[in-house]
């Protein structure tokens, strides 16, 4: 059984086959009764545009709860951070190894990942269609 991180948000605009929702993402120190004299606590809301075919039934200002199958946030994550990352030390690494001058090596490294992030942004919209949301009314 594959486990579900699900979130609860709030519709902010209903288009024709596309629901809005904005998410408020609370750090962990929010329930903590000192967090406003603290300043390490954190809030932030996030925007997302969620395709789906019952649209029509939802209406700004409805309390939802979206959700995606945990295992394609964590593929999520390697895409958009561990294979960059990866990828932009390993060049550097094998630039410098095979003497390229450090300046050249850092120009050549983020070249490449520059190749990577443009290879993603042509794959968008099937990339898009795999890292799917579902949103329910609560």
């Amino acid at each position: 059984m594959q486990q579900i991180a699900k979130h609860t948000g709030k519709v902010n605009g209903v288009r024709q086959g596309t629901v809005s929702v904005v998410i408020e993402s609370i750090s962990a120190c929010a329930s903590c009764e000192a967090h406003s004299k603290c300043g390490f606590s954190e809030s932030k809301e996030k925007q997302m545009d969620i395709d789906t075919p019952d649209w029509q039934q939802f209406h700004e200002g409805d309390v939802v709860e979206v959700r995606i199958h945990q295992g394609l946030g964590l593929l999520a994550v390697l895409w958009a951070y561990l294979l960059p990352a990866a990828l932009l030390l390993a060049t550097l690494l094998l630039t410098l190894l095979n003497g390229v001058g450090e300046g050249l090596s850092i120009l050549i490294s983020f070249g490449v990942l520059l190749v990577y992030l443009l290879v993603l942004y042509a794959n968008r919209r099937r990339l898009q269609h795999r890292f799917s949301f579902q949103v329910e009314k609560i």
